[in-house]
């Protein structure tokens, strides 16, 4: 039960690390392009987590073929993922990619019950539901149809719910089998040299290499990519794998959407984004959505006990 509660804590925490990135993203991107600042958010996630590891002195135990398997998340988580999200935001309004990230949570329930076997009550799917109605109300009610999108964009973007559901479901098996940190610090050394081999490429096709450090002349930027690297994707990456490893992979996901919410809240406090009923309506649907996903889960588990 205590470890059941960490798990909680560790995806709450990890909510509001992503929620809050949005605004540190906005700042990066005023400086570097999409490409060039995946790839400084996972050179400073790497070196973190390297750093960590001498001072650990935690030993990484892995044969060729464990490293392959972790490499095969990591394809789906960062990699993909970002990728995705990052070239279908180039053409798809945030709100439009906001709603289609909110089925985050029902593609992991399919996946889930397909690959882990795990099994949802009535009482599941549908706060599951109300949490993505919430997001989706909201996104709509922000103004979906007045913004330039296309069908490649929308595309990309479903790819990337897709490829976080899928990392939900296999980083719950393989974090029954490997250490935290060692799933961690393979995954931030994947994205290291994925995003960094990209961004390089890119350089050096359109004999841009000597602008590659440029953005770090700015101060906002380096603080920006410093929360991006070291909270926002190594930290989420290890609370996320804890907290998978302790609860169902159907529940962890409703907390992206409740990330969603403190998007919104952050945009309110720190950019004097306006606040409206309809955020308040959108707000409690989400909350209900993953408080009601966990309990009928903790109930459903008690009653089988008793």
């Amino acid at each position: 039960m205590i470890e059941r509660k960490k798990a909680y804590i560790a995806a709450i925490v990890y909510a509001f690390i992503i929620g809050l990135s949005f605004m540190f993203v906005k700042v990066a991107l005023t400086v570097a392009t999409p490409l060039d600042t995946l790839a400084y958010r996972f050179t400073i996630a790497w070196i973190a987590a390297t750093v960590l590891w001498m001072v650990k002195r935690e030993s990484i135990k892995v044969t060729k073929k464990d490293v392959l398997r972790i490499a095969l998340l990591a394809i789906l988580y960062p990699t993909l993922f970002f990728a995705f999200q990052v070239f279908g935001l180039v053409d798809t309004s945030s709100s439009e990619a906001g709603i289609i990230q909110a089925t985050v949570p029902i593609f992991t329930l399919i996946f889930a019950s397909i690959f882990l076997k795990e099994t949802s009550t009535l009482g599941q799917k549908i706060t599951i539901g109300l949490s993505v109605l919430g997001v989706m109300y909201i996104m709509f009610m922000d103004g979906v149809g007045d913004k330039n999108t296309s069908i490649l964009g929308s595309g990309l973007i479903i790819l990337s719910a897709l490829t976080a559901s899928l990392y939900n479901v296999f980083a719950r098996k393989l974090t029954q089998r490997y250490s935290l940190f060692t799933i961690t610090y393979i995954m931030s050394l994947f994205g290291f040299i994925a995003f960094n081999g990209l961004a390089l490429t890119n350089h050096l096709l359109n004999g841009t290499v000597h602008q590659f450090m440029l953005p770090f002349g700015h101060l906002d930027f380096v603080f920006a990519i410093l929360y991006l690297g070291v909270l926002s994707s190594l930290c989420t990456s290890y609370l996320s794998n804890y907290a998978l490893s302790k609860i169902e992979a159907s529940k962890m996901s409703v907390f992206s959407n409740f990330a969603t919410l403190i998007t919104i809240l952050a945009g309110v406090i720190f950019l004097k984004e306006e606040f409206h009923l309809y955020h308040l309506v959108g707000a409690i649907f989400i909350i209900i959505g993953v408080i009601g996903t966990n309990y009928f889960g903790v109930r459903t588990r008690y009653n089988e006990k008793g």
